[in-house]
């Protein structure tokens, strides 16, 4: 059952709700002929609801109730009382049975999650059938006999525990660590209540995807990659009937780690695209899916045979730096496990630390059965010497500590609850430093009258994402094909002097078409250079009118041609932000910009909808964010107690 209404529906259809009364018919949508969700008006005066008008207007271009024409872009959010009238319809609980209440349509979220006696009995059985070994804890005693083996000694000692085992692979990635960029993790002033904190659970799956026509794309966008701050392929968003969507198991957020048994973790943007882009009738991708956040326990200590003990020390400068280790917690395994090392942190400088240590204890205190964020309590009031006890598996190599600027060789393995592991590969010393650049260039020729200038554009700033014009394909009739300056992915900057960078798409079509008339046509353009490397070609199911430029691309533009939107986010004051963020100024890497890395389901951020993954933040509250590091960012989040202001530049993901 979906968490926001109650009721069951697909993930990405509108929610649905019992009203009281009949509804005004002047408030319902005549696509679903339900009361409006997300109104939306068109020009021609017709309000619909948002998700309703959006999948009309990908098989039709015109308005469903009088046919003129219509593009989706000229549509717009409805006034401000039309949304209020709607939100204030009187809705029954979905819960008949336990529950007889009404409240208005606004409220019935809040009505499910913290009043609601039936959905909560509808959760409690919910987390029995996915626990049914939890049945049988009634009598310890009678388990006390079983022949487990024990865990090695830590300096503060303590009792082994029965296993218990779990189909998938489930993490928490929420940490406390400073500079380790997660507002989706609100510190709180109870220190004595930090093992009970909520942490940010995930799970990895695999998932298998098939395609009647191997040459299929699979319909979502992606961003992120090794030459990024992201680090991560994330899908960013999924593309409504496409071949992902159908399948119903992968959804913006999410990361993926494999595809078609190829490690994908540490691979540039560019190459996950050409992985991912690859035809064939079956596709494999291994994913790491955000489950929201999970109050559960810790589950019971796992066995400890053939596992290796290790002690290390990392000594701090003072008692704000940080370690840079990304701590996390499985559902599998009881405990707190490294997921990664931040490249260039004090930890990965050491180079006795590796992803998939269990973390023992930290100074002494047993934390068998901890938590991430009282791990990170620990940390953040040592004042120096920070002394780990971690248990290895076999299989794991340690690698020696590497200089910067140097290269390890990676490997990978399998933790025991079936999460991948794979080692962190130092990257070269200008991993992050590759940049798009970009050159401008004029184009001037000479032309007949009639003809043509043999282009097709894209973008437009009535475009989803505010994009600038671009070139999507040079036609061999035209006289620029001729030319052969204007190339495919040019951005256009004006033609005989008119400015196109602030245009919508029609807009930018009329003029360069009433220009074209003239007898001499005077361009300008960008043409964005890749530093290390030419873009690769990846030219498989992207030819003609449905290319466009990869993310990394957008990357490389100057500032001017930024589009940024101010997203206002709020909260009540035991929530989180629900995202997190990577980024930031770095001494050995100089300034980057702040990426938006994960959402958080379930979270403000995540209901607001308007933030994605890969959004570049500029600014919080107005203050520019360019030349802080996550440390300085990270407490101005934190400390914006019920609202904030994120001013982000938003590009499109690359398609695959």
């Amino acid at each position: 059952l979906c968490c926001e209404c109650g009721q069951a529906h697909p993930l990405l259809d509108n929610h649905l709700y019992n009203f009281q009364d009949e509804v005004d018919d002047e408030l319902i949508c005549h696509i679903c002929l339900q009361p409006l969700l997300q109104p939306m008006d068109t020009p021609c005066g017709h309000t619909y609801c948002f998700k309703c008008l959006e999948n009309f207007m990908q098989e039709y271009n015109f308005c469903p109730m009088d046919r003129k024409k219509l593009s989706f872009q000229q549509c717009h959010k409805s006034s401000l009382l039309v949304r209020n009238l709607l939100d204030k319809l009187i809705v029954l609980c979905p819960f008949k049975a336990e529950c007889q209440q009404t409240m208005q349509r606004c409220e019935l979220e809040a009505h499910l999650q913290n009043r609601c006696p039936g959905f909560k009995k509808y959760k409690s059985e919910l987390q029995r059938k996915k626990n049914p070994i939890s049945k049988g804890k009634e009598d310890p005693s009678a388990k006390g006999e079983t022949n487990t083996p024990k865990d090695p000694e830590v300096p503060s000692g303590g009792s082994s525990l029965v296993a218990e085992s779990s189909g998938a692979a489930v993490v928490s990635l929420g940490t406390a660590e400073p500079g380790l960029v997660n507002p989706a993790f609100e510190e709180t002033e109870e220190g004595e209540n930090l093992p009970q904190r909520t942490s940010l659970v995930a799970e990895t799956t695999t998932i298998e995807i098939h395609r009647e026509d191997p040459e299929e794309e699979l319909g979502m966008r992606i961003v992120g990659g090794k030459d990024t701050p992201l680090g991560n392929i994330v899908v960013q968003e999924v593309l409504r009937d496409s071949v992902i969507a159908a399948d119903g198991r992968i959804a913006p957020g999410d990361h993926i780690l494999e595809v078609n048994g190829v490690n994908i973790s540490s691979v540039t943007h560019c190459q996950a695209v050409s992985f991912l882009r690859h035809p064939g009738p079956v596709l494999h991708l291994m994913v790491l899916q955000e489950k929201g956040f999970s109050n559960k326990a810790a589950q019971q200590d796992s066995s400890s045979t053939n596992r290796e003990v290790i002690h290390v020390t990392l000594v701090k400068r003072d008692r704000s730096e940080p370690l840079g280790i990304k701590l996390i917690r499985k559902t599998d395994e009881a405990g707190i496990f490294i997921l990664d090392l931040l490249e260039g942190g004090l930890a990965a400088k050491n180079g006795k630390l590796s992803r998939n240590d269990r973390v023992l204890s930290i100074n002494g205190q047993d934390l068998r059965q901890g938590t991430p964020e009282a791990a990170a309590q620990i940390i953040q009031t040592t004042e120096s010497r920070v002394n780990f006890v971690i248990l290895r598996q076999p299989g794991v190599q340690l690698g020696e500590p590497v200089e910067d600027g140097s290269t390890s060789n990676s490997s990978s393995s399998s933790s025991n609850g079936g999460s991948p592991v794979h080692h962190r590969r130092r990257p070269d010393q200008n991993h992050y430093r590759r940049k798009s650049n970009y050159q401008k260039k004029t184009v001037a020729i000479k032309k007949e009258p009639k003809e043509s200038l043999g282009i097709t554009i894209g973008g437009g700033r009535d475009n989803k994402n505010k994009l600038p014009i671009y070139v999507t394909s040079v036609q061999p009739i035209g006289c620029l094909f001729r030319d052969g300056r204007i190339k495919r992915g040019d951005v256009l900057l004006s033609i005989n002097g008119i400015d196109l960078t602030h245009l919508n798409y029609y807009e930018a079509v009329s003029a360069l078409k009433s220009n074209a008339a003239s007898h001499s046509v005077t361009l300008k353009a960008l043409e964005i250079l890749f530093l290390n490397s030419p873009e690769p070609s990846l030219d498989i199911r992207e030819q003609g009118f449905s290319w466009s430029p990869l993310w990394i691309t957008w990357l490389g533009l100057p500032s001017y041609l930024h589009f940024c939107q101010d997203i206002v986010l709020s909260k009540g004051n035991l929530e989180s932000w629900g995202f997190s963020i990577v980024g930031g100024f770095e001494e050995s890497k100089g300034n980057q910009p702040f990426f938006i890395k994960t959402i958080v389901p379930g979270t403000p951020a995540f209901r607001d909808r308007k933030l994605k993954c890969g959004d570049e933040i500029v600014a919080v509250n107005g203050v520019p964010a360019i030349g802080m590091s996550n440390s300085e960012l990270i407490p101005m989040l934190k400390e914006q107690r019920n609202r904030v202001t994120l001013t982000v530049v938003s590009w499109p993901g690359s398609l695959v």
